[in-house]
């Protein structure tokens, strides 16, 4: 059974154990899909109200274009739940290969390697996507309904936690591996995300809390 299938109860029993997975890879990108939902709550609050309807027809369209793409962005980030517990698996299997030869010695570390890899790019993915929503969230705080202004706020906070919480993934994966050049470009990156991140969240949590004083 896949974990998005899970009740809360059972994923959280599932976190709640001596098992490795799933961890915090997959909690991270569960943490961005609840703010990227609770995004569209307020864009299912805002669209239909005749406020809305008032605005220009170009701040519409953009609210309009922004709730259609967060909603393939939560999309997304429920995949990410599964794909990052899978993805350690396949560390976790790399690292049971024999090494009694010096072939097998040799092809255990290419396993390892590989799968260190894509458990690292799997979280880098949940990074992107809460910061591509995160960072998209000024114009529905601006023209959203504001009897659901907290729900931003509340939104912001989680999709910097799944940010942030992919973030912490993704370095120490990088730690693990040899390619040098991946490790660097990937850290630039993600460095990037994150103090964006944080910028961006700030400034729309502050915002929320002057609104609802």
């Amino acid at each position: 059974m896949k974990l998005i299938d899970l009740t809360v109860h059972e994923f959280i029993r599932d976190l709640d154990s001596p098992k490795p997975a799933p961890g915090g890879g997959s909690s991270s990108a569960v943490a961005a899909a609840v703010g990227a939902a609770l995004s569209r709550m307020v864009g299912h609050l805002t669209i239909p109200k005749k406020k809305f309807k008032k605005l220009d027809t170009e701040t519409q369209e953009e609210i309009i274009a922004l709730h259609e793409t967060i909603k393939d962005e939560v999309r997304k980030l429920l995949d990410l739940v599964d794909d990052d517990t899978l993805a350690f698996n396949e560390i976790m299997k790399a690292f049971k290969m024999p090494k009694d030869t010096e072939e097998e010695k040799v092809e255990r570390k290419k396993a390892i390697e590989k799968a260190t890899h894509k458990a690292t790019e799997v979280p880098l993915r949940i990074a992107r996507v809460a910061h591509g929503v995160l960072t998209r969230l000024r114009p529905l705080l601006e023209h959203g309904n504001q009897n659901a202004v907290s729900d931003i706020g509340v939104g912001a906070l989680m999709l910097q936690a799944g940010l942030e919480g992919a973030v912490l993934n993704v370095k120490i994966n990088l730690a693990s591996l040899k390619d040098e050049d991946y490790k660097s470009k990937t850290t630039e990156e993600v460095e990037r995300l994150l103090r964006e991140g944080k910028e961006e969240s700030r400034h729309l949590v502050d915002e929320v809390h002057k609104r609802i004083g």
